[in-house]
């Protein structure tokens, strides 16, 4: 089996939170995992949100609820994905930003202009990594080596266009150990952080295990599925820590190499 990896980036980002509609459009501080099934549904050519209008017309007609997913959702939902910061501490920088939207029929006041403010995220990037145990993951790698896309990716709107950046395919291999360093989001409840001493942690290193990268922890809860019923996110709580940790059972750690730099770094990720 194998890894694809690929770097994804851009100026700009907004993946906008649904609970504030008032003011300020607020934006989730790193990309979800819906988003990013988004962008590969685009590459693929697979419908959207916009096709669930349809349906839900055809719903009233029968006059009963269906449950139903977006296309790329329906098609992408069990793609085992590893997202890994590239921000330093996976932090990325915000700003408010305030344009207008003049289009005549955006606001009810005279004039017809809305003015419009956004949380934007700036210059962020990740590294992207997908296991390619099925046909849809294989369709994507094959997409990303050649280039090719159906329809153009962007960044949580159609103001803020994606740069994929081809970073190549590994074989899988796993890895089992009594203590980790994960360098991808993973579930704030599969992991326990370690606060070791400096001792222990100079003894782990002599081992030749890899070390942490600092005492840092960066917490978000982010949309990890949709209600087949409603399209709702459903959230889920994901860290992304510098320090060693301990896993649950039934984890999977998987390790690749980053060969772009002048030494190579073996990094270590869990697909969710």
């Amino acid at each position: 089996m194998e890894i694809l990896k690929f770097k994804l980036s851009g100026k700009n980002a907004f993946f906008k939170k649904p609970e504030v509609n008032t003011y300020c459009y607020f934006t989730y501080g790193n990309i979800h995992r819906i988003a990013l099934l988004g962008i590969l549904g685009a590459i693929l050519g697979y419908k959207g949100y916009s096709q669930m209008q349809d349906i839900l017309s055809n719903k009233k007609k029968k006059g009963k609820l269906e449950s139903s997913y977006p296309e790329f959702y329906e098609k992408l939902k069990d793609l085992k994905i590893a997202i890994l910061p590239l921000n330093p501490k996976g932090i990325i920088s915000k700003k408010i930003q305030t344009f207008n939207n003049s289009v005549g029929y955006a606001s009810e006041e005279q004039g017809g202009n809305l003015i419009v403010k956004e949380q934007w995220l700036e210059n962020p990037k990740w590294e992207i990594c997908i296991l390619l145990d099925c046909e849809e993951a294989k369709k994507i790698k094959e997409a990303i080596q050649n280039r090719k896309c159906k329809f153009y990716p962007y960044l949580g709107t159609n103001d803020h266009f994606a740069d994929i950046e081809y970073l190549g395919v590994e074989e899988a291999k796993t890895i089992e150990d009594e203590m980790y360093r994960i360098d991808s989001f993973v579930f704030n409840s599969d992991v326990d952080i370690l606060n070791l001493e400096e001792e222990e942690l100079n003894d782990w290193k002599s081992q030749g295990k890899p070390t942490s990268k600092g005492n840092f922890k960066y917490e978000e809860a982010l949309p990890y599925k949709i209600s087949k019923i409603t399209n709702n996110y459903e959230l889920e709580r994901f860290i992304y820590t510098g320090n060693l940790v301990e896993l649950e059972e039934d984890r999977r750690v998987y390790y690749i190499q980053d060969k772009n730099k002048k030494e190579i770094e073996d990094k270590y990720i869990i697909f969710y």
